[in-house]
């Protein structure tokens, strides 16, 4: 026999206060997270164009005036502050500020949303495993198409806020590595030849997949073959030295990011616990509705 529905319900409403107070927490540590990786990936940006143009492509950035050189950096200046700004801008909105970079980027609008929703369907499942979780998830996940800012009202809502802003950050990095490698293409740095689909995918890639070998962080270096040999050099293969900005490395190489990352991650275990929790309680109110249902419908013929 399950116990009360309005005592469960007084139990959920105990950790969705609960959840509100996290999600004030949680605010305020990703502040200080997004703050100190805005400054980090700036001069992690210039370090890696700095490996790219000196050391991978001398001769190419030699060719280039004064002038150009200058314009160059500033130009990569100004995409690591924008960059910083939009770090910022993801607390106001992650949801809205994840369609605005997957569409930078020349991404399918439909298929970033749902790539998104499958996501953190699946991330969700694993913090939370449950069946009826997932269907829960499915309709909660329309939030992605909500025009004003979500505030979480409960745990579950608090895990998926949380992991909406956690892709929307990497999607910055990943957008600024882009901007970047097209900036440098643009410059003359990069091989002319390489397609920008090429570039995009390129610069996309997994740090586990690819022939991607050992370097300077930050910086990718890839074999890349295209059925269209006459694009690249002979053979149809080329070697690729770009910048792919990735949040460990960005993260290792700073130790404000690291102790700001780490005050994140301790109220993401709480958010785990809390959400579980919460999760138990649905489950436990929907078998007490489905008793008194039992009971309201039985008679004795």
């Amino acid at each position: 026999m399950a116990r009360a529905i309005e005592q469960i319900e007084r139990d959920m409403q105990a950790l969705e206060k609960s959840a509100n107070k996290l999600f004030a927490e949680l605010n305020s540590a990703y502040t200080s997270y997004c703050q100190a990786l805005g400054q980090a990936t700036r001069q992690q940006l210039i370090l890696a164009s700095y490996q790219v143009c000196t050391q991978a492509y001398p001769k190419q950035f030699l060719s280039l005036s004064m002038n150009q050189r200058q314009q160059l950096q500033r130009s990569l200046r100004q995409l690591g502050q924008t960059a910083a700004e939009r770090l910022l801008e993801l607390l106001n909105n992650p949801m809205e500020m994840a369609r605005e970079l997957a569409h930078s980027i020349q991404l399918d609008r439909e298929n970033a949303i749902a790539e998104i929703e499958q996501d953190l369907i699946e991330e969700q499942e694993q913090i939370i495993p449950n069946s009826e979780f997932r269907s829960r998830s499915v309709a909660s996940a329309s939030i992605l198409n909500s025009e004003s800012p979500a505030t979480p009202s409960n745990p579950l809502e608090l895990v998926q806020w949380q992991q909406i802003l956690e892709r929307a950050i990497a999607q910055v990095l990943k957008t600024l590595s882009l901007d970047a490698n097209q900036l440098l293409q643009k410059s003359g740095i990069l091989p002319q030849k390489l397609p920008a689909p090429l570039l995009e995918a390129a610069t996309a890639v997994s740090e586990t997949t690819g022939e991607m070998t050992a370097g300077p962080p930050n910086v990718m270096n890839l074999l890349i073959e295209t059925e269209n040999p006459q694009d690249l050099q002979e053979g149809g293969v080329t070697q690729l030295i770009a910048i792919q900005l990735r949040l460990s490395e960005v993260e290792f190489a700073d130790t404000n990011v690291r102790t700001a990352r780490n005050q994140v991650r301790q109220l993401e275990s709480n958010l785990v616990s809390l959400g579980r929790e919460y999760q138990k309680r649905q489950r436990e109110r929907t078998i007490a509705e489905a008793e008194a249902a039992w009971r309201a419908s039985w008679f004795d013929e």
